[in-house]
């Protein structure tokens, strides 16, 4: 499936995949863990940045760390508040190893400081994922198409369309 989103958003390939794939929790954090280690040693990163609240985040946070090499949040402090949800502990784990913090929105700020977070290392950058949306949305397909595609009628009166403001 990733195949698909870098060729249709126009997403450059990376230039390393672990090829980490599936497993439980602590499987994958191990295995980006132990194979994000060596890359760290290969290219030695002035910085690493990671987004978001997936395993992979985590981890990379961890092993970057550890290294003494300064960790970047992107997408950082949102919060659930539940703690029953892994990526609910990836994000608050994140959260306190980083060294700068970007938000996307204010209340995420907010979080971080009640956390203990200095102000200082907090910078609200905007959603990046809305951000990305509004990039391509000349390329997504109408409702009308859609609708034709999978040969699915509507009344006009639930043809309802929502539409992103930017502002």
């Amino acid at each position: 499936m990733k195949d698909t989103f870098f060729r249709q958003l126009g997403i450059p390939e990376p230039d390393r995949d672990l090829g980490v794939g599936s497993g439980t929790h602590a499987v994958q954090t191990a295995n980006v863990m132990l194979r994000f280690e060596s890359v760290l040693d290969e290219v030695k990163p002035f910085a690493v940045l990671v987004v978001g609240d997936v395993n992979s985040t985590i981890a990379c946070g961890l092993v970057a760390v550890k290294k003494n090499i300064p960790l970047i949040h992107v997408e950082a402090g949102l919060r659930s508040f539940d703690r029953e949800m892994p990526e609910e502990i990836n994000r608050v784990l994140t959260d306190q190893i980083s060294d700068l913090l970007f938000t996307t929105e204010r209340a995420a700020e907010a979080n971080l400081v009640r956390e203990g977070i200095a102000p200082e290392r907090i910078k609200f950058s905007g959603n990046v994922m809305i951000d990305t949306l509004l990039a391509n949305c000349k390329q997504a397909d109408s409702l009308d198409q859609i609708l034709q595609r999978y040969d699915v009628a509507l009344p006009i009166y639930e043809k309802k369309i929502c539409v992103v403001n930017n502002a």
